[in-house]
C-alpha cells in the first residue's frame, strides 16, 4: 500500500513518528511529499501535494500532519477526489473511514502524542469502507464537487 505523507512545520516531528512507526510496523510504501524540516512553511503546499497523489491514484491514502489536523484538511478537501478527515481519537479514525470512505487523514501535532497519533494511523489505513447506505451518502457528498 503507498502512502503520500506530508506536513508542515508545526506538524513534522508528528510526521516523522509516524512515518518511523510505518516503517517498523512494514508493508507500505511511503513517498514524504514534505516538509523536511522545522522551517517556517505553508501547509497548503503540502496539503495540495499529498491530495495531488491521492487523487491521480499515486497513493491509496494520504496523510498530512499541522498544529492541528484543520488547515490541513480543509486545504486538501479543495482537491476533486479527496475525501479528508481531520481526526485526534480512535473512534472517529475507525468512522470516517468506514462511513465516509476517507482517503486522506489529518491530524495534529500540537492535539496528539505519537502514541496515540500512531494508534490513529493504524485503526484508519486497516479499516475497510462499509459500503451500502453509505455508498449513496459518499456519492452525494463526491456530487457536490461538480455544482
Amino acid at each position: 500500500m503507498k502512502i503520500a505523507i506530508g506536513s508542515d512545520h508545526a506538524g513534522f516531528a508528528l510526521k516523522e513518528s509516524v512515518k518511523k512507526h510505518l516503517e517498523e510496523v512494514g508493508g507500505f510504501e511511503l513517498a514524504d511529499l514534505g516538509t523536511y524540516d522545522t522551517k517556517s512553511c505553508h501547509y497548503p503546499v503540502f496539503a495540495e501535494a499529498v491530495a495531488n497523489a491521492v487523487a491521480s491514484g499515486e497513493a491509496q491514502f494520504g496523510i498530512l500532519c499541522c498544529g492541528t489536523g484543520i488547515g490541513m484538511s480543509m486545504c486538501a478537501n479543495k482537491v476533486k477526489g479527496i475525501r479528508a478527515a481531520a481526526v485526534s481519537d480512535c473512534f472517529t479514525a475507525e468512522a470516517t473511514r468506514m462511513h465516509n470512505d476517507a482517503n486522506v487523514l489529518c491530524m495534529g501535532e500540537r492535539t496528539l502524542g505519537p502514541g496515540l497519533a500512531n494508534r490513529i494511523v493504524d485503526l484508519f489505513l486497516h479499516t475497510s469502507f462499509e459500503g451500502g447506505r453509505h455508498q449513496t451518502r459518499v456519492d452525494m457528498m463526491m456530487a457536490l464537487e461538480n455544482k
